[in-house]
Order: structure tokens, then sequence, then C-alpha cells
């Protein structure tokens, strides 16, 4: 890095995910000219993307059904399109599922922006992103009656997942003209006189540099890859739980914003985050650069899920898998020593997606009897295989009784299709409510999951208009804006999947405005 008093930045991004490329996208084609833009990440250059790098690449989005959607997606043959079922997905559907999921308690504010702008930003993230959106059949659709049926409104990604988010952003950033400085960490943030920024202070190579400019946007992730800040914000338990993506997002700006008087909002709570069942296999302190998301466990609708005392602890089947992974990934946390074991029989083996099960991504343990399972597992850390038999039992005999009250009952996993294990004559105690397959065709199949931490709620406060960082008293801090995991208020306890990137996007896009619409105005006094 150049000497900072040779040089002065519109605009300074922290972080390389997917919402610091996005801000960067946004002011850098916003005003013309186009401002000076700096991107800093203390993490090594082969680590950019943030935690972006690691997801899926799902974003949630409104739409009106395949007529918004297939003017985006680059993967649908025309053979395709009327074998397809998707419905459409509304600002009320999203708005009911944010309402739900987050027990009422999302920011209405900050929920209506993220909704009502979410097909506009993915238009535009195709446009001027680069981003080549894919349909995703792999993840989100079944094959039903011969018809290709998508669920849970969530239906657009990109090939090769986060890889190749990352790359399209990346690759427009820089054909853009932003500059990207590896290996610098921020440390503090510089006021003027006024109250707004005047410089961020950097370390790298040795030196502390204070970088000269009057915008800064804070993209830097939560404090999921730090032990130490989720046990003092989230509880004990939590300094256990695998980070599933970068193991550089662990809070820094956060506290260095909270020292300048930034209000801290959102949930910080033991139920404050983003996990998933992860594989127990997987690395605990950072994620795998190749492997990523497919560390990630997402079977268990189809199946059951028993912890070490031989005891289930969820409902598998409450809802659609995207309404239920993020907080079925803390439940594991919960369990005795952190882990659990999802457990099929031969039939549901071939709903189970390749990416996440196939014998090169997880360890697998095979019986000819759930006798036999057990046994092995006890080799694994099961404690109580006694019990683990007696609770697949009892399921498999309430799976029975529901079926001969209900002949006519047929899985369906697209919908929540009430296969269940209650009927009149025999109910469970935790019920399994949706897709109660019975458990009792040979080779049995038990991969052994624990919690993977994927980002935190709690966060700043912003104005979303121009996702400007609050002050506790409301006002604002002029220069300073956040987009992206940063963001408190929108998620507790839950979320609806893939509404996390759209998230990191929609306010990204307004921080760049904002930034660079500060830089021009600048720029004429």
């Amino acid at each position: 890095m150049a000497n900072p008093s040779e040089q002065h930045w519109d605009i300074v991004i922290v972080g390389t995910g997917a919402a610091a490329l996005t801000s960067a996208l946004s002011a850098a084609t916003t005003t013309t000219p186009s401002p000076r833009i700096l991107l800093i990440d203390k993490a090594p250059k082969e680590w950019v993307g943030g935690n972006g790098y690691f997801t899926a690449a799902a974003y949630r989005t409104v739409h009106h059904g395949l007529s918004d959607i297939l003017p985006l997606v680059s993967n649908v043959q025309p053979e395709q399109q009327d074998k397809i079922d998707l419905p459409s997905y509304t600002s009320k559907n999203f708005q009911d599922d944010l309402d739900r999921l987050c027990h009422g308690k999302s920011d209405p504010v900050l929920s209506s922006y993220l909704i009502n702008e979410s097909l506009e930003t993915v238009q535009w993230l195709k446009t001027v992103g680069g981003v080549d959106w894919w349909l995703s059949f792999r993840r989100q659709s079944y094959e039903v009656d011969g018809r290709i049926v998508f669920w849970g409104g969530l239906h657009l990604t990109v090939q090769d997942g986060g890889k190749g988010l990352i790359a399209n952003l990346l690759a427009s950033a820089r054909a853009a003209g932003c500059i990207i400085e590896f290996e610098a960490a921020a440390q503090d943030i510089l006021l003027d006189e006024q109250g707004g920024v005047r410089a961020l202070s950097v370390f790298k190579d040795g030196k502390h540099y204070e970088v000269k400019t009057t915008s800064i946007i804070l993209c830097a992730g939560g404090f999921e890859a730090s032990p130490e800040l989720r046990r003092k914000y989230m509880g004990e338990g939590w300094d256990r739980a695998h980070t599933r993506g970068t193991p550089y997002n662990t809070g820094d700006m956060l506290s260095v914003a909270a020292k300048l008087g930034a209000q801290l909002k959102g949930d910080f709570s033991f139920e404050g985050c983003h996990s998933v069942s992860w594989d127990a296999d997987s690395p605990s302190s950072g994620g795998d650069r190749v492997k990523t998301n497919e560390f990630t466990k997402n079977g268990y609708p189809l199946g059951l899920m028993l912890n070490a005392s031989g005891e289930r602890f969820v409902d598998e089947g409450s809802d659609l898998r995207n309404y239920t992974y993020a907080k079925n990934g803390r439940a594991v946390l919960q369990q005795p020593k952190s882990i659990a074991w999802q457990v099929w029989d031969s039939d549901a083996l071939p709903w189970l997606k390749k990416e996440e099960y196939r014998d090169e991504i997880c360890r697998k343990t095979w019986a000819n009897s759930i006798e036999e399972l057990a046994d092995k597992l006890t080799r694994d850390g099961l404690d109580d295989p006694t019990a683990f038999i007696k609770t697949i039992e009892e399921y498999n005999a309430a799976v029975t009784a529901y079926r001969a009250e209900h002949p006519g009952a047929k899985l369906n996993p697209a919908i929540k299709d009430g296969l269940s294990t209650q009927s009149s004559t025999k109910q469970l105690q935790l019920p399994k409510s949706n897709w109660a397959l019975p458990v009792v065709k040979a080779p049995f199949m038990a991969v052994k999951i624990t919690t993977g931490i994927t980002f935190t709620f709690g966060g700043l406060a912003i104005n979303p208009e121009t996702a400007t960082v609050l002050r506790e008293d409301g006002s604002e801090i002029i220069g300073l804006h956040c987009a992206g995991e940063m963001v408190g208020g929108l998620f507790y306890a839950n979320y609806p999947g893939g509404s996390g990137l759209m998230a990191g996007a929609v306010f990204g896009r307004r921080a760049g405005r904002a930034a660079a619409d500060r830089a021009s105005s600048r720029s004429t006094q």
C-alpha cells in the first residue's frame, strides 16, 4: 500500500464478500466519473469472498413465477419450461415468512426495503454485476409425478454456488476500476471535528497507515469466527460450534464501531445466528475452500435426527427445509457433546442431495439392521444404543399407525404433505409432522453431524435509505455505512433461507449509491 498521505480515496470498503463487492459495484456505477474505490480485507488473497464464497449462492426474491425468473437464468432449456411448476413468491409471502420465523421481531422498515427491492436488485446484479443466475434445480426442486416442482420460495442460485457468485462479482468490480488490498487490517475509524468520517486506520506489512477517505462502508462480517465473542454475546456452548465459512469474520469492525458510539441492534441472544447441521468431521475453525457448502447436511426432513442419548430432539418435518435449517443447526449444539446422527433407510436415500451426501464428501455408517447401526455408532460417540433402537421402533410404530388410518397418504417432499406420526391410535410426544417415512428397509445409513455457524444476527443500526450507521441517540455517523452481516435488526432466532445474501445486496447497493453521491457532491464544492 502506498503512503496514504499521497492519495485520497472517495470510498473505502472493509471486506471482499458479496455485500462488499455489491457495494463497490453500486458506488462505481452511480456517478460519472466513478469515485475512487478501495476495498481492504485482512484476509490473504486466497481467502477473497468472505462468507459469500462458502454459500450455496441462493437469493430469495419476490417474483411472479416463471415470467420473472426465466429472463434472469441461463440454465433452463426450452423443452424443460413446460415441465416446471414454480409458484409465485409475493411480497406478502416474503413478509409472512419473516414475521413467522423471526417471531414478529424483524424491523418492519428494514424488511420492507429488503422485500420491495429484492427483484429489482437481482435484475441489477445480472446486468451490472455480471451474475449468471441459474434456476436451482438441484437444491430447490423435486421431481414429483413427472413435474419439476420448486418449493420454499427460494429459486435463484449461481453456477458453482458461492465460488461462482464471488467470481462474477469480483470480475465486475475489478472491471469497474475498484482496487483491492489484501492482508490489510482495518483497526480504527477516524472522525473529523464535525463527527464525520475522515480516515481509516489500517495495518499492513508491519506498518500503520491512515487511509484518507470521507466514506467507509463496513462489510466485514459478523463475529461468527470468534469463539470468544460468540461466548460473550450468545452464551456458553457457542464456542464449540464449527465455523462454517471464513475464519476472518471475528467482529473487529463491530467493536470499532461500538467504540464510536454506534448503536448495536438485533439478536445478540443464544438464538442470534444462522447455523446449520454440519458435518462433524469438518474443520472446526474455518471452512474448506474446495468443499465449501458441501459440509451442510440438510437431508433431515426425509429422515431422523438422534442425539448421543439415542433420542430425537426436533420435529424433522415441521416445515420446509428453507425455514428450519438455521434453527435446527442450533438445536444440535444443545445436544450432549453437541453431536447427533441423521438416519435413513434405503428407500429415503435417493432423495438426498449428492453435493451434501456423496461418498467423497462425508463419512457414512452403514448397517443391515437398526441394532447393528446402533452398535457401530457406539464406537463413534453414541452413549445409549438401547434408547436409539427404542426411539426408532416407536417412531416406526407411529408411522405404521398413521398409514393404516390414512391409506391414501403419499409422500410429496415439495409441499408439507401431512404424512406424519400422529394418528388417532398412536402419537409421539415429539411428532414428525410431514414426510414421515418408515425407517425399516435395509441397508440403513447414518451421518454424524454437529453445528456449523454461518453468520451472527446482531449488528449495527442503520438508516435503511442510505445504510448509514446510527449512533445510540439515533443520529447518523456521517460517511459511515454498513451492509451485509453487520446490519442488525432483520433476523431474530431464525430466518428464511436466502434472505441474508439478498439483504446484503439490497443494503450494499444503497450504501454504495449513498457513498458515491457524497463523493460527487464534495467534488463539486
